[in-house]
């Protein structure tokens, strides 16, 4: 059975899509700890992110990398953090989180926003991606 990264990978759930090339898609979470908090995922299901190839493991930390400058250069932050949990989903994902705090990194606390805002904010994100 697909994942459900897999199956908004293939457009049967929808997503706020930020960027995506041949082997790897980036969203935005629907419960964010922050706003603009990103998930990287690769489209081939692999479950454990050490588990990914060593050169395969390098361009997935590429590809977040460009999607973490996209979020920095449109959300108001310090940095963005990396979270790599991996326990609620099958499907190796990276947690890219905008962050002014340490505290902002907290899984314990999700927000709800409404499709709007979501779209907007994704929309500021995919303004500032490049592949470059």
């Amino acid at each position: 059975m697909a994942t459900i990264f897999s199956r908004i990978i293939k457009g049967e759930i929808p997503c706020y899509k930020i960027a995506e090339n041949d082997e790897f898609f980036a969203f935005l979470d629907v419960n964010p700890i922050q706003k603009g908090h990103t998930l990287v995922v690769p489209k081939e299901e692999i479950s454990y992110i050490f588990d990914i190839d060593d050169d395969k493991l390098g361009r997935y930390m590429a590809f977040a990398k460009k999607v973490a400058a996209a979020i920095k250069a449109a959300i108001p932050c310090v940095k963005v953090g990396i979270a790599v949990v991996g326990l609620e989903v099958p499907h190796s994902h990276i947690h890219l989180v905008p962050l002014n705090q340490v505290n902002d990194m907290s899984f314990e606390h999700k927000m709800t926003l409404e499709k709007e805002e979501m779209q907007q904010i994704a929309d500021k994100i995919v303004k500032n991606f490049s592949m470059n």
